[in-house]
């Protein structure tokens, strides 16, 4: 991977009207997404044949000397993650002033848009998505590497329910950008970033942590759980404001995994759980316990109950007595439960005692006789 500048791209549009082929290799077929530092394609692979999606960044940034720089620091980082929960990068480069990065393509939508379709998750629907997150995540931070910039909008979500993050190293290389423009793309995204982050200062892991969990919340609850009409308001919110409870929005949390997720939203980053890791066992940990009680519930109406238990009828006597008063019928629950009898002791035989008799009656049967040869061995008759 490197960059290349080949003068053959030419100007991009937001909506190319003939096909752009970037870097004599990647044919743009389809613009999928934009924001205020990108523009996202569908495209296809020449060399290799297969479909990827393409970043493309402002030429503003792409010109900046230091960006370019960082931005490939940033890129070769990410092209080293490789996560069944992380978007792969493939390449990445510079074309007619445009900076790129060439990803995995991963057919779907993204979280923003199923939560502004479907409202709030079930927690049974949420937390399978939310633990692939922290997989993807926490094997960044094994690996050094801190997002920065954890929201819906860059986790994807395959039609079989795969999550993958995208974006790995683009807000840190944005960070080194001028002081000027640093305001308008930190604050891209103020609803999701940590206090520390909010305060200028530097991200960690546990930044990370804090916004996954606005991310869990909005989850759970269909809405952040700050909201303003200026980055500077949302920015103090995250700092000061205590988190509302998010049981107020959605009643069905239970109490401990509704502390859970003010634990990951504490203002303090030790107070949360250092790694997303950490959170994601948290979460299986609550996914296993919540798939138990499910499967002991009670019957449902409409589920058919287990049937009686059957017992063998107990073998009818030769004779019955004549009396039935006298000789009451046993239920056959009472024979089942009775305890076994215990054997008469007019037939049980000790065996060790009339061993140990016979063995003393031989002892003195043979004793006899020896001592008859005694007496008569020294007083002969004769």
């Amino acid at each position: 991977m490197g960059e290349r500048n080949t003068g053959k791209m030419g100007r991009v549009s937001t909506q190319p009207s003939e096909s752009i082929i970037l870097n004599n290799r990647y044919q743009l077929d389809e613009r999928i997404g934009s924001g205020g530092m990108a523009m996202v394609f569908r495209a296809t692979d020449l060399m290799l044949e297969r479909q990827v999606a393409i970043k493309l960044l402002r030429t503003d940034y792409s010109q900046d000397e230091n960006f370019r720089e960082r931005f490939r620091q940033e890129a070769k980082a990410a092209a080293n993650l490789a996560h069944p929960n992380i978007v792969t990068v493939h390449d990445f480069g510079l074309d007619a002033g445009h900076l790129y990065i060439i990803m995995e393509y991963v057919p779907g939508t993204d979280l923003k848009s199923m939560i502004q379709q479907r409202g709030r998750f079930a927690i049974n629907e949420a937390l399978p998505l939310l633990i692939q997150a922290c997989a993807g995540i926490g094997y960044a931070h094994r690996s050094g590497l801190v997002h920065c910039d954890i929201k819906p909008q860059n986790i994807l979500i395959t039609p079989d329910m795969r999550l993958k993050v995208v974006d790995f190293g683009i807000a840190r290389a944005l960070a080194g950008i001028s002081p000027d423009e640093k305001t308008e793309i930190v604050w891209g995204s103020p609803q999701y970033f940590s206090p520390e982050q909010a305060a200028g200062g530097a991200p960690s892991p546990a930044s990370d942590v804090y916004s996954l969990g606005v991310v869990m919340y909005e989850m759970l609850t269909g809405r952040p759980p700050f909201s303003a009409p200026t980055t500077e308001e949302l920015a103090r919110a995250h700092r000061d404001d205590p988190v509302p409870s998010p049981c107020k929005y959605n009643p069905t949390i239970p109490a401990q995994l509704e502390q859970i997720l003010l634990k990951v939203l504490a203002k303090e980053p030790s107070q949360r759980y250092r790694t997303a890791d950490q959170l994601g066992r948290v979460l299986v940990t609550i996914a296993e316990q919540s798939e138990t009680a499910t499967s002991v519930h009670p019957p449902l109406a409409d589920e058919p109950a287990d049937p009686p238990p059957v017992f063998e009828p107990p073998l009818k006597p030769a004779r019955q007595p004549s009396n039935s008063v006298r000789n009451p019928p046993i239920s056959t629950p009472a024979l089942v439960n009775l305890p076994p009898r215990p054997a008469s002791s007019a037939v049980e035989i000790d065996w060790l005692t009339w061993i140990l008799a016979l063995l003393a009656l031989i002892a003195v049967g043979g004793l006899i006789p020896f001592c008859l040869w005694v007496f008569y061995a020294l007083n002969p008759p004769f």
